[in-house]
């Protein structure tokens, strides 16, 4: 297939396994990523990761980096970041929105996504499967290419 996909995750991510494991699951992101990246290698995509807590930082990866489709987990960025949207809305490549919790049964300010509305969809509130789950739709995504 010969396809990549960037894997972004946004703010506190790298905390998972830690923080609030009744919200965001016992797993940490490392081991999260190495399941991407084996889930995607079955399926002939090639992965690269990147975790920042810096906005800045997520626009650059976003708008300066080269792959097929993009997945990302802006995390509190979701309600907060007209930029990253508008990242997302220039680059003009699918992208799939991605959330471990699902927003839409949490605090009134998590109920609203910038970004849902310049991706092709949201996977929200199946814990780290959320994350395979958006590999799944990327390789059908791909398939259909």
């Amino acid at each position: 297939m010969n396809k990549t996909i960037l894997v972004l995750h946004g703010p506190n991510l790298h905390l998972l396994g830690q923080r609030e494991p009744d919200v965001y699951g016992n797993t940490s992101l490392e081991k999260i990523n190495k399941k991407i990246k084996a889930k995607a290698k079955s399926a002939g995509i090639t992965i690269d990761t990147y975790q920042s807590n810096q906005e800045g930082q997520i626009i650059d990866k976003i708008t300066k980096s080269d792959y097929d489709l993009i997945i990302i987990n802006p995390a509190a960025y979701t309600h907060t970041s007209i930029a990253i949207r508008d990242a997302l809305a220039a680059i003009k490549k699918p992208a799939i929105e991605v959330h471990l919790s699902n927003i839409y049964k949490r605090e009134d300010f998590r109920k609203k996504s910038l970004i849902s509305d310049v991706v092709l969809g949201t996977i929200s509130g199946f814990g780290e499967n959320s994350y395979y789950l958006a590999i799944d739709a990327a390789a059908a995504i791909f398939a259909g290419d």
